[in-house]
């Protein structure tokens, strides 16, 4: 799945680490996300999308596997 979680964070000027303490996962889960090594649990997809006032399918979408 490909995701826009590296350009939002970065428009909000975050490092990894502060993006992990807002959403109560480590920075390591959070560079997983963003190099689509890791595909978020659904709670926690919902979460990074209210964090940046953003419908899901518009930061994840499906890609090609």
């Amino acid at each position: 799945m490909n995701n826009h979680v590296r350009e939002l964070r970065g428009g909000q000027a975050w490092s990894q680490a502060d993006l992990a303490e807002r959403l109560d996962v480590s920075r390591q889960t959070v560079n997983a996300i963003e190099t689509g090594k890791y595909d978020p649990s659904l709670p926690l997809a919902f979460k990074i999308a209210n964090l940046f006032g953003r419908p899901i399918e518009s930061i994840f979408v499906p890609g090609e596997e």
